[in-house]
């Protein structure tokens, strides 16, 4: 048995291991030795040989197969690419009356994370309690997690709080899932709560879920202090944590503090970390730097894939390097990467800005995969700009042929019959819209000041200082007029009087935001999180707003 075991641990290969299962078949021994069995399904179904059809040939050959004969199975289907596959497994063997275990349960579960199958994670909760093994605190972290990642957070926060045990692990688990669903406040509540009042001192995948949740927020203090946590526990040794950083000063508007990171890091660089960092300096406009850092990338040994170039794309667009982005697109497939529907969009955006919407039209019509909506409300969107009716109405055709019921297809139709006082048009897309009952959704700003955010909609009134707030924003907008500003009033409607179609463009929920912004906070603060789309569309960079800083 011993030099049987030996030589198990030397199979390298699995030549080798199909060898030791002759062996085993010709002597008589397969039967005899469960605990071997169970290794050598467990090499075939785990490790980096592994083969997982042969693990399930070898158990078929299993006259009664053990409870842990079954576990290997179930999790390396749990870890295969057909996770779905291990529930089945484990619903078989359920009704076979083969012993299901603690272990048998965790691996199930994995299964039905890595699946998002809920209803399944349910059942088998069900059967944990009925087998007891409901104090299980691995068990009970392995459930918190599942649920967590299927969406249904409350579930997961019950699970949590009956625990009569809680390690690392199980707040790791929360604190991720409420970051991943939408729940950031309640993330960074909790990752407090854990270091301050449990006295659990956070690990490299606690922070990770943290700084997700202030990315959300863009709470960039909140961001900082878990930077300075980081680096006083070392965990800056993991690559993932500082291209976790990195993405978190990114998004909370600081692409200089982003860009030291990068640039100090002590791990060395993945191709995640590039991505990053390219895609940080696109989001904030400086595609100069993000291009040179792509070219960099190269240079230092790391293959770009479709993320670098998608990037490297979106870098172009928004500075508005309309030669670098077409060349770079039409360089794709030379550098043996195949551009998908987000780059051919990128690209359709990017000559739509700047008005060649013939090219555009021809980069959609040239597409070897389907055109999604998005790529036809991109063309809809440049032809509202530059006023082109024939290709609004051409996308808007392509997009009621998809059956796109998104109120902004209309709108933006409406806007360009709008622009040319084509009222009677104006008036049939509305009818169109009735018909479809399809409804506008207002817009909405937010606005992060002293770590509370503010929610704000077109002319909003319900602020306990929107009083303070319209004074500002008429301070803002004789300023503006001072410098050439005109309002845009010719897409608003007809049957309204010229100063009320400037008081609807005025009182905009990111007007009223910036407002708030400036009179929250003192001079010199930058506006963080916001889309000041006005001060570039009517102004460009003439005017430069005393203490703003867009994004």
């Amino acid at each position: 048995m011993a030099n049987l075991e030996s030589l198990l641990q030397k199979c390298t290969s699995l030549a080798r291991i199909k060898q030791l299962q002759s062996h085993l078949l010709t002597s008589g021994k397969f039967q005899f030795y469960p605990s071997l069995t169970t290794k050598l399904i467990e090499l075939c179904a785990l490790s980096p040989i592994a083969d997982l059809s042969h693990a399930i040939t070898l158990f078929h050959q299993l006259r009664k197969p053990s409870t842990n004969q079954w576990n290997a199975v179930v999790r390396g289907l749990a870890q295969s690419l057909q996770p779905t596959q291990a529930i089945s497994w484990y619903k078989t063997m359920s009704k076979a009356s083969q012993k299901v275990d603690a272990l048998t349960c965790s691996f199930a579960l994995k299964a039905c994370a890595r699946a998002l199958a809920f209803s399944e994670a349910m059942q088998i909760h069900s059967q944990i309690v009925r087998f007891g093994f409901g104090v299980d605190v691995l068990l009970q972290t392995t459930l918190l997690d599942v649920y967590a990642k299927v969406g249904d957070l409350g579930f997961a926060q019950k699970v949590f709080d009956e625990m009569s045990e809680r390690d690392i692990a199980s707040w790791n688990a929360l604190i991720a899932g409420l970051a991943q669903g939408s729940r950031p406040t309640e993330a960074i509540a909790l990752f407090k709560r854990m270091s301050e009042e449990e006295g659990l001192k956070p690990n490299e995948v606690t922070v990770l879920g943290a700084l997700s949740a202030c990315s959300q927020l863009g709470g960039v203090k909140g961001g900082e202090k878990i930077h300075v946590y980081i680096m006083e526990e070392k965990l800056d040794m993991h690559v993932i944590v500082c291209n976790a950083v990195i993405d978190m000063y990114a998004k909370c508007g600081f692409v200089d503090k982003a860009y030291w990171v990068f640039k100090n890091m002590k791990c060395g660089k993945n191709l995640i970390t590039w991505n990053t960092m390219i895609m940080a300096f696109a989001m904030h406009g400086d595609g100069g730097k993000a291009l040179e850092l792509f070219g960099e990338m190269a240079k230092s040994g790391v293959c770009p894939d479709a993320v670098s170039y998608l990037a490297a794309l979106c870098a172009c667009n928004h500075a508005g390097l309309v030669e670098d982005g077409v060349r770079l697109f039409n360089s794709m497939e030379v550098q043996g990467v195949s551009p998908n529907v987000k780059h051919y969009g990128t690209v359709v955006d990017l000559l739509g800005r700047a008005g060649r919407l013939q090219e555009a039209y021809q980069i959609i019509d040239s597409m070897p995969m389907f055109a999604d909506v998005v790529l036809w409300q991109t063309l809809l969107g440049a032809s509202k700009t530059y006023g082109n009716v024939e290709m609004a109405e051409m996308a808007s055709r392509k997009l009621v042929e998809m059956g796109s019921k998104g109120c902004g297809d209309f709108v933006l139709l409406s806007n360009v019959y709008a622009a040319h006082e084509r009222w009677d048009d104006v008036g049939r897309v509305r009818e169109a819209m009735k018909r479809r009952d399809v409804k506008k959704i207002p817009g909405f700003g937010y606005i992060e000041v002293d770590g509370v955010i503010h929610k704000f909609v077109n002319g909003d009134q319900s602020h306990v200082k929107w009083r303070e707030i319209y004074a500002k924003l008429d301070e803002i907008m004789l300023s503006v007029k001072a410098y050439g500003y005109v309002a845009k009033t010719n897409n608003v409607l007809h049957d309204i009087g010229e100063e009320e179609k400037e008081n609807a463009l005025s009182y905009h929920c990111e007007k009223l935001a910036v407002a708030f912004g400036l009179i929250s906070t003192s001079e010199g603060t930058p506006i963080q999180r916001l889309l000041v789309t006005f001060i570039c569309s009517n102004i460009g960079r003439r005017m430069k707003l005393k203490g703003l800083k867009p994004l």
